[in-house]
């Protein structure tokens, strides 16, 4: 997968597109990915100890990986991946501005 979990990311396509966020969970078996404030659902939840009250609930679903595009740290704009050796190390490159994603 070409983001991981701390990643900034931002949806290129569906009814969020356009909203950037954090990534806070990868599933890289699905190839889907959480993250924060975007595809909200609402589940409807039975009462329990964390809920008493029960009811709606709004929360995140998973997206596809591909739906998403890394924000380049150097420039804040979405950009593709790109993988070079660095220090017998395989590390992420910003394809747009060349810049190292830790």
């Amino acid at each position: 997968m070409h983001v991981k979990k701390g990643d900034k990311v931002m949806v290129i396509s569906g009814k969020d597109k356009g909203k950037t966020g954090v990534i806070l969970s990868a599933f890289p078996k699905k190839d889907r990915v959480l993250v924060e404030g975007v595809n909200i659902v609402k589940k409807h939840t039975k009462p329990n100890q964390a809920n008493p009250q029960g009811g709606i609930v709004e929360q995140e679903a998973a997206i596809h990986v591909s739906n998403v595009m890394l924000i380049d740290p150097k420039t804040g704009e979405p950009t593709r991946v790109g993988y070079k050796g660095e220090d017998g190390k395989k590390v992420r490159v910003a394809k747009k501005s060349g810049e190292i994603i830790k």
